[in-house]
């Protein structure tokens, strides 16, 4: 199996379950408590509440892990959907963090390292990242107060 492009345009199958995709989508790994931890930070600094998110081990999410030719089981790196268009990896993180404004928005600099070679420090880090921080039994659970941004 290939992994994923740069970025994939969304187009309606019949293995994906329509979802509202009228603001940017981050998944994730909801067991990762890397992966959870950055939700938490990426909901404490989103302030426009832009962003929805929804855990890979979705319904959803694994039919857009499968949809886009990524590890059902293995979540090598966060799905960042927005505008229609998926983004992965490290294109997919500055993307994220850049949309919560400045200050982060000063992560585009990033994008002045070659691709491969930010790809390969994601690699590194998504490889490593249950042994950095562990993985939780359970999924991560939102809180009442942001459950709304939660799809799935």
């Amino acid at each position: 199996m290939s992994g994923p492009r740069d970025a994939y345009s969304f187009r309606s199958d019949a293995g994906v379950p329509a979802f509202p995709d009228d603001q940017p989508l981050i998944i994730f790994d909801g067991e990762c408590i890397f992966c959870s931890g950055w939700v938490k930070f990426a909901l404490k600094h989103d302030k426009s509440r832009r962003y929805r998110f929804l855990t890979a081990q979705s319904p959803l999410g694994e039919a857009l892990y499968r949809h886009y030719g990524l590890d059902t089981r293995d979540y090598e790196t966060n799905i960042f959907i927005d505008r229609g268009i998926a983004h992965f990896k490290s294109d997919g993180s500055i993307r994220m963090i850049a949309g919560l404004g400045f200050p982060w928005s000063l992560v585009t600099v990033f994008r002045l390292l070659p691709r491969a070679l930010a790809d390969r420090l994601y690699e590194f880090i998504a490889r490593n990242r249950l042994r950095i921080a562990g993985r939780s039994s359970s999924c991560f659970v939102p809180t009442p107060e942001v459950r709304s941004r939660f799809l799935g």
